[in-house]
């Protein structure tokens, strides 16, 4: 019954009309879709968070969105590549923006260079008189482990031109099919996967990670491999811009997380062709929103910025370790759906990146903003 003059009968009913919270019943739910379903998504909290992610996954799945991860922090050295590569065999996964730290991590496994489970209580000037690298509780060898991926990645670079300049999702795919011929356990590889299935993978920060340490060497013989970063820029907006609904799944935030969510500024800001936003979002992050990081940033947040779509609603941060919710959230989706036919991106992001560039050479307003750009040619005076 309302006594109070400014709730109205109709917002009385509203916030009377949630089910009931019941003492959880864990009998019956003991796989685990029915476990998040049935107990996560009775309760309250991140667990529940993880129950409302679930169900948008389900959402994208079902509306053949196309779908991009977005990988920050160490999850490929503690064995995250299994279900990035279940879901890219799935067809879940459409397109990956990563560390390149992350994809660097997963070339150890393909060639059996260890990778083992050690302690965060330990003396690291012990380790590192072993010879021993730590990331938290992960022990990563020197000699066995990073020099020979180091050797691994230098010898596949050698049996290519690069003079040309390509962007990082070019060089992942070449690293997958050269590791997906020449290790004995490709299959633990997800740029092998990626490359299987003509996943595009983006390192949104090309210059940050021991893959890109390497590629200073072939400059020592006048040999530079030139990646374009802005290449990236153009493919992933170009991807987003083509396809009739966009989501993401967002590990962690960071680099990887904006470069993604930039995409839908890149097309109405520059280039004058707006979307409106993307149409679903699932962040797994510890950070909160009140220190003013890019981790934080909340879906609401993305919707000032019109990265997001307001009227979809479809989105959801889970404020948790993503070394947990991860794995529940692709094995939650690997029960509930059957394979989803392959968009193969890679094979005509190339194409769709021109198709991009044609169609806002047109745009009389993006013509009237940039006139100098537009009129200037090689040779002549202009600013840019």
């Amino acid at each position: 019954m309302v006594n109070n003059k400014h709730c109205s009968e109709e917002m009385y009913k509203h916030f009377r009309s949630g089910k009931m919270i019941e003492p959880l019943n864990l009998d019956g739910n003991e796989n685990v879709k029915d476990f998040i379903t049935n107990v996560f998504g009775n309760s309250g909290f991140n667990a529940r968070r993880l129950f409302e992610a679930c169900k948008i996954f389900d959402k994208m799945i079902e509306n053949d969105a196309t779908i991009c991860l977005t990988l920050s922090g160490a999850m490929t050295p503690i064995g995250m590549s299994g279900p990035i590569i279940k879901l890219i065999e799935k067809g879940f996964i459409d397109f990956i923006i990563s560390t390149g730290a992350n994809l660097y991590h997963d070339l150890h496994r393909p060639f059996g260079y260890p990778m083992k489970q050690g302690d965060f209580k330990v003396d690291d000037s012990m380790l590192e008189q072993c010879g021993i690298a730590r990331i938290y509780d992960v022990y990563i060898e020197d000699s066995e482990t990073l020099l020979a991926t180091d050797k691994v990645i230098l010898d596949t670079v050698r049996k290519r031109d690069f003079t040309k300049f390509i962007s990082t999702s070019d060089l992942h795919y070449f690293l997958g099919k050269e590791v997906a011929k020449s290790a004995p356990h490709p299959e633990k590889s997800l740029l092998v996967a990626a490359y299987n299935h003509n996943v595009p993978v983006y390192t949104s920060s090309p210059g940050d990670s021991s893959i890109a340490m390497n590629l200073i060497l072939p400059h020592f013989y006048d040999e530079p491999i030139s990646i374009d970063p802005l290449m990236d820029i153009l493919e992933t907006a170009a991807l987003v811009w083509k396809s009739d609904k966009n989501g993401a799944i967002e590990i962690g935030g960071g680099s990887p997380k904006n470069f993604y969510m930039q995409t839908q500024p890149t097309l109405w800001q520059i280039l004058g062709l707006n979307k409106g936003g993307h149409d679903f979002f699932i962040q797994l992050t510890t950070d909160s929103p009140q220190w003013g990081g890019l981790s934080g940033a909340t879906p609401q947040e993305a919707i000032s910025w019109g990265k997001l779509k307001e009227e979809t609603r479809d989105y959801a941060v889970v404020y948790s370790d993503a070394s947990i919710t991860f794995p529940l959230l692709a094995q939650y989706a690997n029960m509930t759906h059957g394979p989803r036919k392959h968009k193969e991106l890679f094979k005509i992001k190339d194409s769709l990146a021109k198709e991009l560039l044609d169609e806002a050479k047109q745009q009389p307003a993006l013509q009237e903003r940039f006139k100098s750009i537009f009129k200037y040619k090689p040779g002549e005076s202009g600013v840019l």
